[in-house]
């Protein structure tokens, strides 16, 4: 499977990033640029839905948080309930705290959709394990409803890892960052889109300042093999995925 994106690219080159899912093991991406750092605003986003295979669920949160000079900025920050067409199951309720009840009043995908594209602006975007799973689930929605993907280029903390420490064989999961950067991540609210937001800052924070150190800056990432996430047990036995 390949998926597009032309803001992930390199608009010098025209272009666009690719992101090819070669097996269920990795991922291969191409034409990932990488910005000049010093000059560009960072906006970590999250998704929540109603299982991991971005192919069959819905999204139910998405939540952004601005990052600037080390520091999140606290007040700008968006959170937004997306109503799901599809149940949530039970696994996920108690995981993510998202009740079916709360879908009730939630805003349908569109509107939750544009109020997130107005506050990042054209912000460079930062996920955690978001080209394998935020990214295209994104993509399914936008063609569902007819609406346009974003174009800003997104990178991905599990591939910017990656990137830097190739011979690390490790899965590079949120956890494992945790580990690896001794991020005390006792205060952030797990499995919520806000709160995975601020954690992923965190976690971004820690990998620009090796970027920095290393030089990383106006490059391209071409060819780069990622480890995709495993599914754990507790979802696999309902059938929903993650």
């Amino acid at each position: 499977m390949h998926l597009l994106m032309r803001g992930g690219g390199d608009p010098k080159m025209g272009v666009p990033m690719t992101i090819t899912f070669v097996s269920e093991a990795e991922y291969e991406l191409h034409g990932v640029r990488l910005p000049d750092w010093s000059s560009r605003s960072f906006c970590v986003f999250d998704l929540e839905g109603t299982g991991i295979h971005f192919e069959t669920e819905c999204i139910t949160q998405i939540g952004a948080v601005f990052v600037d000079e080390g520091e999140d900025r606290a007040a700008e920050s968006f959170e937004s309930l997306v109503r799901s067409p599809k149940p949530i199951p039970q696994a996920i309720e108690r995981l993510t705290g998202i009740s079916n009840e709360a879908m009730a009043g939630a805003p349908e995908f569109p509107d939750a959709y544009e109020r997130f594209r107005r506050f990042v602006g054209n912000a460079v975007l930062v996920t955690q394990a978001g080209y394998e799973y935020d990214v295209p689930m994104l993509e399914k929605h936008c063609h569902r409803y007819g609406l346009p993907m974003f174009d800003n280029v997104v990178l991905d903390t599990k591939a910017l890892f990656t990137n830097i420490h190739p011979d690390i064989p490790d899965v590079v999961s949120t956890d494992f960052l945790i580990r690896y950067y001794g991020i005390d991540a006792s205060g952030f609210k797990r499995h919520d889109a806000l709160g995975d937001c601020r954690l992923i800052a965190a976690i971004f924070r820690h990998i620009a300042k090796e970027y920095e150190e290393r030089s990383f800056r106006e490059r391209v990432i071409d060819g780069l093999r990622v480890k995709r996430f495993r599914i754990p047990g507790m979802y696999r036995a309902e059938g929903t995925g993650d």
